[in-house]
């Protein structure tokens, strides 16, 4: 069960666990496989939110949001905004991501950026907190992940099979196991 980190814990040293997941987890493993051309390019926006409960977030959000939809593309494709203070509990982190659609509803961004989600404890609907395959959306601390829908659109347009990659995660993380997840030292 994931707790807050301590308040001594610089965004520096959040940002470096969150990039060591990406490239171990997430690329390493190729669980996006649109996520290493961003990470080559340096394309990828990584915020620490301070936030210490789910009202401040959702401003912190809020300001992510208008952040990415200003950026240009080729500079700021994806925004990774981390939040190790608020919703360590997974039930609440998802009960929030409704409220984070709220917020890109608001802005006016439906149809341009969507959320993706990441958590600690992060469990699919109708499986066990310890299956393997819940570990596709483990990260460090709790992450909402902000994608521009265009660039999602001509990933998945390049990508054969596209629907195939939840499926094929579930194969990897099955075939590592618990073992070779504990390995990755994340």
């Amino acid at each position: 069960m994931f707790t807050s980190p301590s308040d001594a814990l610089s965004h520096e040293a959040i940002i470096a666990a969150v990039r060591t997941w990406l490239e171990k987890a997430v690329i390493g493993l190729n669980l996006c496989p649109f996520a290493k051309a961003v990470h080559i390019k340096d394309q990828i926006a990584y915020r620490v939110s301070d936030a210490r409960d789910p009202d401040a977030l959702l401003e912190d959000l809020a300001s992510a949001l208008r952040e990415l939809a200003q950026s240009d593309p080729e500079r700021v494709d994806t925004l990774l905004l981390v939040h190790p203070w608020t919703l360590a509990d997974f039930h609440d982190y998802n009960d929030f991501l409704d409220d984070a659609d709220a917020a890109v509803e608001a802005l006016g961004l439906a149809g341009e950026i969507q959320v993706a989600s990441f958590h600690p404890d992060y469990q699919f609907a109708d499986t066990e907190p310890d299956d393997i395959e819940n570990y596709s959306n483990r990260s460090p601390y709790p992450i909402l992940h902000l994608l521009r829908e265009a660039s999602v659109d001509r990933a998945v347009e390049a990508f054969p099979d596209a629907e195939r990659i939840y499926e094929h995660n579930i194969e990897t993380l099955r075939e590592l196991g618990l073992e070779g997840w504990k390995k990755l030292g994340l």
